[in-house]
Order: structure tokens, then sequence, then C-alpha cells
């Protein structure tokens, strides 16, 4: 099997803090659950992140079941777009000490979380 990825590194969420980002914010998040009860554990996760979500101004802008794969070997069972004001709201909610991170590690086999941003008009 691949290597799989449940939280950041370090060195990720470092390359994330150094970036120049001014003004809102959208991560992708490419969801895998595991075969086991992953996905209902993952339900108990997002009842438990949703008032941190609301603290950080946080809006579900997208959530999906990965349906099928167009192009590349991937499958990944749930797709979500989640808008925060900015970066910071992101870390700031990430980092409470209340913030249900293990019962989102339980839930997923893989994951991806990729941190976009609108472009503007030039």
């Amino acid at each position: 099997m691949a290597e799989s990825y449940i939280n950041p590194s370090a060195e990720n969420i470092a390359a994330l803090r150094e970036l120049d980002l001014d003004g809102p914010v959208v991560m992708l998040n490419l969801l895998r659950f595991r075969p086991d009860g992953g996905a209902a554990q993952y339900e108990r996760y997002a009842a438990a992140a949703t008032p941190f979500l609301a603290k950080a101004s946080a809006t579900l802008r997208y959530l999906g079941d990965g349906m099928a794969t167009v192009i590349g070997p991937d499958h990944w069972d749930e797709i979500l777009l989640v808008e925060y004001p900015n970066v910071q709201a992101f870390f700031d909610m990430t980092s409470d000490p209340g913030y249900p991170s293990d019962l989102r590690a339980e839930g997923l086999l893989d994951s991806r979380l990729y941190c976009t941003q609108q472009r503007r008009a030039s």
C-alpha cells in the first residue's frame, strides 16, 4: 500500500505559515475512510468540530462523495471545501487545545489537505 497521510507534518505547517496569504483561503480536503466504521467516526469528528469552525468563521462550501476517478488512480471517499476568512483562522482553530483532531485521525485511512486561494483579477 502507498504511504498514507493523516496529520500535517511540521515542515508542511512551517511552509504554509511562510506564505504571504492575504484574505480568504479555501481548504480542499480529500478523505479516505477506514473500512471498519471510519465514515461514522469521521461524522463524530465533524459534529465535534462544528463549534470550532463557527468560532473560526469558517464556511463549508462543498461536501460531496467521491463517485469515480476520471484521471489518475486515486479514489477518495469524500471531498470537502472549507473557506476560512484567512489562514490564521485555520491555524487558530486547529491549535485550540480542545480541537478534536484525534477523532478525525481515528476515522481516516488517508487524506490530503490543500490550502488554496482564489486568483485575483489582474
